[in-house]
């Protein structure tokens, strides 16, 4: 018999890579907060807790949290067409929309069907993908889906939609304070200004019940602080071992043999349960470091007075104080340059669990320049209790000209601190009313919201009823702060409010053109469409 060698059908030959889509990642991005907010130190007076509790012990300045008028539906909705409007990208240019979330209102029916409605002017109802579940990992297993169906024989040519959005909510208690709500969505495809590193993954999953969320009538989880705790920090040590191993052969296959080590990243970001863990999670990672390092040097530089942690075992400094303070130490500066930008959203709106890994990626974008991001390599470590976890990372475009992807990106998202700072902030006595009314009309049927609509920032999409089948109706604010926006769902080419025609410019698929994202902007869409009886 003649020898001969094997491979799987649809696999790309050796030779093949040159046929994949280029730079595959996130060309544009965008982040949408709540209006309403409450400032964690009035609520540590509220709470009768000690001064600095949530402030200094959390590292949280403010929450942002939703009234019974919005839902998962309509945050992502309302996240969705602002990204479409503000890139002016036509709905039929997207062939896959992925969705990820743990807030679930239905069993059977996703957001992503619902988020169709947005689509049906323009006739598109070719788009792939579904709702990814798995606690505040789903956005990044929606995202790896949609930059796997880019380098797949099944990419049609077009983009792909990730949807990321939660509401955190807890019951009266110390985690109560952990909470937070919003939504991203990116735009995924080729020639992307923030790029994947190919083959660069370091994920690790585990059976845990560190949080979660039997009670399907009810919004609030079930947590176990320690356990998370130590669940979240050894899959960060997993994952960022497997992925120094998968970079060094990476590495040794170019002819260079070097570990990696944190000096490798310009910029690392974590998911944000609270600040304080990801400045302890970085310094975590110079632990992971400073261990495998085959000699550091103690007497002087990064390593500086460390020798006495030399012998110690990873899985067993978990809680450990004095490890934790000195390499909290050790890691200060490294923290300042590489992360603390990080935690603007974190640190003003809260844990938004599925979106949070990406709101740190748009808080650093926000606060940086295209030509500072430019060449630079972002770490992004991505976890969901029960728990599943990767550690990847990111290249950003050298081409940070005037006009560029990456300087559309970086302008798109230079107004992130103003939006945070033009919430409504309400005192903790009615934030607490607030979450008292979504725990007695969750998922009631035959249901009208009592929350103001005028709260809403202008074109927020909202819930107005649920009927007596569970079917959920909204509408969207107006962009003019007048009244809410009529029937008649209108794509770009349309007109706005004024009847002025909007000028808007058609983005051909990624495979016929360079991906680019026009400078002009759409207008609003005028909408009032529900999740079932059409």
């Amino acid at each position: 018999m003649i020898a001969r060698s094997l491979r799987m059908p649809g696999s790309v030959p050796a030779s093949g890579e040159a046929t994949w889509p280029k730079d595959v990642g996130i060309i544009a991005l965008e982040v949408y907060v709540p209006s309403l907010y409450v400032d964690q130190s009035e609520l540590e007076q509220f709470d009768g807790v000690s001064a600095g509790k949530y402030t200094i012990g959390l590292g949280q300045a403010r929450m942002g949290f939703c009234s019974d008028r919005e839902d998962i539906n309509s945050l992502c909705m309302t996240v969705v067409q602002r990204l479409m409007e503000r890139n002016s990208l036509s709905y039929d240019s997207i062939g896959r929309l992925e969705v990820g979330t743990e807030t679930i209102i239905d069993k059977s029916k996703s957001v992503k069907s619902v988020l169709m409605q947005l689509f049906e002017e323009s006739g598109n109802t070719d788009v792939e993908g579904i709702d990814t579940t798995n606690a505040c990992y789903g956005g990044t297993a929606a995202l790896f889906n949609a930059v796997n169906w880019l380098e797949s024989s099944s990419w049609d040519g077009r983009y792909a939609l990730v949807v990321a959005g939660d509401i955190a909510v807890y019951a009266t208690g110390s985690a109560r304070p952990t909470g937070g709500a919003g939504a991203v969505a990116m735009l995924v495809g080729p020639n992307a200004p923030l790029a994947f590193d190919r083959g660069l993954r370091g994920t690790h999953m585990q059976h845990a019940y560190d949080f979660y969320k039997p009670d399907m009538v009810s919004e609030y989880p079930v947590v176990d602080g320690k356990l998370s705790i130590q669940c979240y920090l050894s899959a960060l040590d997993r994952c960022y071992s497997v992925y120094r191993n998968k970079a060094h052969a990476q590495r040794q296959r170019e002819g260079v043999d070097k570990r990696l080590s944190l000096a490798d990243f310009d910029y690392m970001v974590f998911h944000s349960p609270y600040c304080k863990l990801v400045q302890k999670s970085l310094a975590r990672l110079l632990l992971n470091d400073f261990l495998s390092h085959p000699n550091p040097n103690t007497e002087s530089g990064l390593y500086t007075g460390l020798e006495a942690f030399r012998d110690v075992k990873a899985e067993d400094t978990y809680f450990d104080r004095d490890v934790e303070k000195a390499f909290l130490k050790a890691s200060e500066q490294m923290f300042e340059q590489k992360t603390k930008a990080s935690l603007l959203v974190s640190n003003q709106n809260g844990n938004m669990y599925t979106p949070s890994v990406y709101g740190c990626l748009a808080s650093v974008i926000a606060q940086t320049t295209a030509q500072q991001l430019a060449g630079q390599r972002f770490g992004l470590f991505s976890y969901g209790s029960g728990f599943a976890a990767t550690l990847y990372s990111i290249r950003v475009t050298q081409d940070a000209t005037p006009g560029s992807a990456l300087d559309k990106l970086v302008s798109s998202l230079s107004d992130l601190q103003a939006r945070l700072d033009s919430r409504k902030k309400v005192s903790p006595a009615v934030f607490a009313e607030n979450m008292k009314l979504r725990e007695e009309t969750h998922h009631l049927a035959n249901y009208t919201p009592q929350g103001s609509v005028d709260e809403l920032f202008p074109g927020t999409w909202y819930l107005t009823h649920v009927d007596d089948k569970h079917r959920r109706q909204y509408s969207r604010r107006s962009h003019s702060d007048d009244t809410p926006l009529e029937a008649g769902l209108v794509n770009s080419t349309n007109t706005t409010n004024n009847t002025t025609p909007a000028t808007t410019e058609h983005i051909p698929s990624p495979a016929k053109k360079v991906p680019r994202i026009p400078a002009t902007t759409a207008g609003p869409g005028l909408v009032t469409i529900s999740n079932g009886d059409h």
